[in-house]
């Protein structure tokens, strides 16, 4: 009888037991990360829609390699680096999520219809009502891609990883994506991998940095009472329309996220009630779950385990943190331009992680004062650091561009 080799029989064992070093610790590292996140979504640390498939894809990304034809290591998931058309076209017919990645997250379709999604589901009316202060707010929340950008040319990397890997201050997932595409798509995948991964921790860090920032007399501080004048869904038609518009002109490399944003929010707003139904619930529910799982297979360790990585890291963690400051910094403006009226935290809203950071903002302070509601002063801060967001990354983009341009 001939003798069985059970590492060959186990592939993902064997291929573990073949690999170098640094990949054998990288992929299991990368599988008790998967596990942790798949937990922290299901306690509700961490953002579940989009951890909980992250971290099953990223397990079973690390542990589904085996052998192909010469020896070489792979997996049947996808293969994010493969350009060669008759190559690619094999792959196509081989790696199941292949197509969905193919077709839809290199050329940045699904961060439009992401964003699509979140058009439905944002009420504009609450920036119209305080557009000074919520904009305010949401520029003092980019400090974070203003800091990574020239940090990370400091830190060598090329104009345009840098550019890239700061719009990861902005806190919006779609837009770190197409920024990538955009800018540097030879390293899209780790730069979008890391915006996604931070973004679903600032649910569970942001809270220790209001802590950290605002005292609890000031965080607790209740919102006085506004008059304002209902907002008509024919006045947020016309605010959208001319946003997108007046965005298109000036930025018109960002114009099919500006679309896709402001489209929403005419389908809200024009009672178009199955459009809005399905875009809010099948499409934004199914580009959020194939998002996260098609970002936790990228985290195969061979792809994730660039020399880059560790510098994508620093400069995401640098970003997000000091947009949180930021945010911060310009609620305290505006509490003492209004007398101490202001509650500070609702800085933190200006990141625009939609409506994470919104939340964050008001569990943050009922758990000081239970009768102070900021979550309307919160959401339109919110929704503006989309806008700011998009025109940032529009910006640094046309920079970049012109840069590359001048001899």
């Amino acid at each position: 009888m001939p003798e069985i080799d059970f590492l060959q029989l186990f592939q993902g064992l064997a291929t573990l037991a073949a690999s170098e070093p640094k990949i054998l610790f990288g992929r299991i590292f990368l599988i008790l990360l998967g596990v942790l996140l798949i937990y922290l979504g299901k306690k509700g640390v961490l953002e579940a829609l989009l951890m909980i498939p992250m971290g099953l894809g990223m397990a079973a990304v690390n542990s589904g390699v085996l052998f192909f034809e010469g020896g070489r290591m792979g997996t049947l998931f996808l293969e994010p680096l493969e350009s060669e058309t008759n190559a690619l076209m094999n792959v196509l017919q081989i790696d199941w999520l292949q197509p969905i990645y193919t077709f839809t997250f290199s050329n940045g379709l699904i961060a439009v219809l992401v964003f699509l999604g979140i058009g439905t589901l944002l009420d504009v009316g609450f920036v119209m009502q305080r557009p000074f202060r919520s904009m305010f707010i949401a520029v003092c929340a980019e400090l974070g891609t203003l800091v990574a950008f020239p940090l990370g040319v400091v830190m060598g990397l090329p104009l345009n990883e840098a550019a890239a890997t700061a719009t990861i201050g902005g806190a919006d997932g779609p837009m770190v994506l197409f920024a990538a595409l955009v800018l540097a798509p030879e390293i899209f995948v780790p730069i979008t991998v890391v915006g996604y991964l931070y973004l679903g921790l600032t649910y569970g860090g942001y809270p220790y940095i209001i802590k950290a920032m605002v005292p609890p007399r000031i965080r607790g501080i209740a919102m006085p009472p506004e008059k304002l004048r209902p907002i008509s869904s024919g006045e947020k038609m016309v605010f959208a329309v001319v946003a997108c518009i007046s965005l298109c002109l000036l930025f018109p490399v960002a114009a099919p996220l500006f679309l896709a944003l402001f489209l929403g929010v005419v389908v809200r707003e024009s009672g178009l009630t199955y459009f809005q139904e399905l875009f809010s619930n099948q499409v934004l529910y199914g580009a959020t779950f194939f998002l996260g799982l098609t970002l936790g297979v990228l985290c195969e360790a061979r792809t994730i385990l660039d020399e880059k990585v560790l510098i994508l890291l620093v400069l995401g963690i640098i970003a997000l943190t000091f947009s949180a400051i930021g945010g911060l910094l310009g609620g305290y403006v505006l509490y003492f331009v209004s007398g101490g009226k202001y509650n500070p935290v609702i800085g933190i809203a200006g990141v625009s992680c939609v409506p994470t950071t919104a939340k964050v903002a008001q569990k943050t302070v009922s758990a000081v004062n239970p009768e102070a509601i900021i979550l309307p002063h919160a959401l339109g801060a919110n929704i503006s650091g989309v806008i700011t967001s998009a025109i940032f990354a529009a910006v640094l983009i046309t920079v970049v561009k012109a840069a590359q341009l001048v001899p």
